[in-house]
């Protein structure tokens, strides 16, 4: 991908590092700089550095998942947005691709559990509470959020497998992709009616 750079290889899979995600992170810090302090800064470039840990687990979720089923995944890209793993085929087994889509949800419900379990992290607490009560919050939130049935996103991909037991391939991604359109055009009213220009 343009603009990325390699940090190394994990699990058979290039880690890299979109640019863009270094201007999130300086965004953040003079934000936060200017808002609160040094000290606020650094806990928030903490925070988001963490979250990203946990996006990063998200992706080689799917690649690991991939790999049972004799895919490759040259490599993972973190974006501001998020992650990108790129596998070098689709599955094509319909419930092959279910099981890859469920696997990056699944591995933030574990980290929520170890959170929750070892570290006695509420995740109802959020952002009212410390740092490891806001990553468990965070963790059930991108597992929620990742399963909307909205086309490429994990809940549409599993969506659109499911589709394909029944209609054609090119026919089931057609029907995915239009709910993940609706979806977004929701998401986008929605932000726009409540003044969040992020949502929007």
């Amino acid at each position: 991908m343009t603009w990325s750079f390699s940090v190394g290889r994990l699990f058979g899979s290039e880690l890299r590092v979109h640019a863009t995600f270094f201007l999130l992170l300086a965004w953040v810090g003079v934000e936060t700089y200017a808002a609160a302090g040094a000290e606020a800064a650094l806990e928030n470039l903490g925070f988001v550095l963490a979250l990203f840990v946990c996006v990063i687990a998200h992706e080689y979720g799917h690649a690991l998942m991939a790999r049972r089923y004799g895919i490759r995944t040259p490599d993972i890209t973190l974006l501001p947005i998020g992650g990108l793993a790129r596998l070098e085929r689709m599955p094509v087994t319909p419930m092959h691709e279910v099981a890859v889509a469920l696997a990056g949800p699944a591995v933030n419900v574990g980290i929520w559990a170890v959170l929750t379990g070892l570290f006695g992290a509420d995740a109802w607490r959020g952002f009212d509470g410390g740092i490891l009560d806001q990553l468990a919050a965070v963790n059930v939130v991108l597992a929620l959020f990742n399963m909307i049935p909205a086309f490429p996103m994990d809940g549409g991909r599993v969506l659109r497998a499911l589709l394909s037991l029944r209609f054609d391939r090119r026919l089931a991604t057609g029907i995915a992709a239009g709910a993940g359109q609706a979806v977004a055009v929701a998401m986008a009213g929605c932000g726009l009616w409540a003044g969040n220009t992020v949502l929007a």
